[in-house]
Parts: C-alpha cells; structure tokens; sequence
C-alpha cells in the first residue's frame, strides 16, 4: 500500500543501522518514515523531504546531532521542523545545547517505545492544540481539559492507580455545555488532525453521544454519564501492542483476538476505581455487542443489549469509520451512514441510527 499524503513524515538520523532500524520498525505503525545513516545524507534528504520531526542522534558523525541543527535552522525549509535530540549525555549538560540550537525536545539513551512515541506525538500535536486557544469557550475548555485527562488516565493505568474518575466527570463537564450551546463543531474538527488517534477518537465518541443524548432530551446527569462513558470506553488499549492498534492490513485470528481483550481490559481499569457509575460501565463493556449476538466480548443479542450500549455501538462506529487512520483516509460521513444503514442492519438498532443521522444533519448545518 503506497503511503497516504495525510501521514506524518518522520526522519531518523542515526549512524547505528540497528538502533535506526529499531525506531524505524516502532514509528512505521503510524507514520511515514525516513532512515539516514549520518549528517551528509540527512542533510540532503531533509531538503529533498522535510518531515514534520526529526530525531536526531547526538553523536552522527562528522560533527554530532547540534551541528546538524543549527545548520537546519539557516535553512528556509527546515527552520521551523521540529527537532529531538537523542542523546546519553546527563539532561543537565544538553540543555544549554537544546535551548541554543532550537531542538524542540531530548531522548536520553536508552528510551523506551512508548517514550519515544509519547514524544514525537506531543510535537505533533502543539500546533493543533495551540489552534484551540481560537474556539469559543465551551469547546476549548472541553478540548484542554479532555486532553489533559487523557494524559492522565494513561499515566494512571501505567502506574497501577484507578482511573480518577471524578476529574473524568470535571472535564467531560465543558462538552456537555457545549452540546448545550449547539457548539459541537468546533470540537470535532478541533480533534480531527490530533496526532493521538486513542484520544480524538475518544473524544469524537464522547461528543457523539453526549448529542444523542441532549437530542433525546436526556438531563445533564445522564449528558455527564454519557461523556465519561464516551471518553473511557477505550481506555483498556493501553495494554495492546501498538503493532496491533495500527496494523494496516486486516488481523489475523490471534491478533483479533488480543484486540478484543481491550475490552475487557477496560472493565477491570474501571472495576479498579472508586464509585465509576453503572452506564460509565455499560457504554464500555458493550460497545461492540451487536444485535445478533456476534459481537464482543459476551455476543449479548439485541434483547440484552442496554439502550446506552446500542447508542455508544453506532457513535464507535460512525467514530471508526470517519476518523483518519495512518492506513486510511476519513471515510465521508454520508458515505459511513450509509454503510451502517446497508451493511450493518443486523447489528446497529436501525431506529436509534435514523435518529443519529438526522441528528447529525442538524448539528453540522
């Protein structure tokens, strides 16, 4: 499959062919990747194709990492690409270096995957996030404080703490006023270009049925649950291999199967916490059941299946097929309603999809 325009250009310049191979493999999940062996040849690809980042080794010869970036930096089409240094020279020592040179951030060896992937995406993401500051106040709240969250919910998992639900619920609480004020679009194309597909794809979700919900006229408690279900229901894919999340090509059986354990790894995160409220469980635990029992992970049939999870079923899919993946373009959204309409009648609650859909129409007029 040739690389898709829409995806990121990274660059590694490192002289060590195995530890440039080793980055390469994890960062070619998600982006496209361009490998150099030292400064001269890094200098001409660069110019030739200039990436969005860079991660450049410290000690490439002739003349190390910081030579190469204060020559990127007299360099028109370079200046502003951002660089991270990599480096096993003390952080105390290297940040006189990264201030001077304009590098945007330092790895120090080694690093782990996440680490580094963590990195790269959060400079990605500065100039979609600094876009924010532009939204009326409902959305950019929303967007900031979702974010942050995000963030912190990964951090929490990573550690072994609950998830803090009740910072879940303070930061879901600006969507809701947002879909209050009929400012949704801001949001949603606000999250679009986010480098961090778990959290847009999140959010999108937890945007999607906090609509559904204000449309139905459900009050702002369940409008909170709805949210917070929305933005939880995913988190357990903190525990799937990236190689996984982001394969490009249809999984395999046993592949699939380590997919559909997110679930489940969802619902112990949340069992973990204190007092995370019943339908926050629900959206998550049965977002892909699907009325004629083949879904997952218990295959409930349409008479199990709560009205919450019908709802979080058609905005993860609707979510799925429109967001842009690093081996897909965004999928139309006239184009993916009708799929769910004509291909997935066994599966989606059809009554609850023509609302959606109308629903849809209305907040993007």
């Amino acid at each position: 499959m040739p690389p898709l325009e829409h995806v990121p250009l990274i660059s590694i310049i490192d002289s060590n062919a195995t530890n440039r191979a080793k980055v390469a493999e994890v960062l070619m999940s998600m982006y496209r990747v361009n490998q150099y062996p030292d400064a001269e040849r890094g200098w001409h690809g660069l110019r030739v194709a200039p990436p969005r980042v860079v991660l450049i080794d410290d000690e490439i010869p002739p003349h190390g990492g910081f030579a190469l970036v204060h020559q990127m930096r007299q360099e028109p089409v370079l200046a502003e690409v951002a660089v991270v240094i990599a480096s096993r020279r003390p952080q105390a020592e290297i940040a006189v270096a990264l201030e001077q040179s304009g590098a945007k951030a330092c790895l120090s060896k080694p690093y782990g995957r996440n680490h580094l992937i963590r990195t790269i995406s959060s400079l990605l993401n500065q100039d979609v996030e600094a876009q924010w500051d532009d939204l009326a106040e409902p959305s950019r709240l929303a967007l900031k404080g979702t974010v942050a969250i995000f963030n912190d919910i990964s951090d929490s998992i990573a550690a072994g703490e609950p998830v803090p639900f009740v910072s879940v619920k303070d930061a879901c609480a600006p969507l809701v006023d947002a879909i209050g004020t009929s400012d949704v679009r801001g949001i949603l194309d606000g999250v679009k270009e986010h480098d961090n597909y778990s959290y847009a794809h999140s959010l999108r979700v937890a945007t999607l049925l906090s609509l559904f919900g204000h449309t139905m006229g459900l009050p702002r408690d369940d409008l909170m649950m709805l949210a917070s279900g929305g933005l939880l229901h995913d988190v357990g894919k903190v525990a799937i291999p990236h190689e996984i999340l982001n394969k490009p090509g249809r999984l395999t059986e046993s592949e699939f199967t380590v997919m559909k354990g997110h679930v489940t790894e969802t619902i112990r995160y949340l069992d973990a916490g204190a007092a995370i409220p019943k339908p926050v469980v629900i959206v998550a635990a049965q977002h892909h059941e699907k009325l004629d029992g083949t879904g997952y992970p218990r295959g409930l049939h349409k008479g199990e299946l709560n009205e919450l999870a019908r709802m979080a079923s058609i905005a993860d899919v609707f979510s799925a097929l429109t967001d842009r993946r690093v081996y897909k373009p965004a999928m139309e959204a006239e184009a993916a309603l009708t799929l769910m309409t004509e291909q997935m009648s066994q599966h989606l609650d059809q009554n609850l999809l023509r609302m959606f859909r109308s629903m849809l129409l209305d907040a993007v007029r």
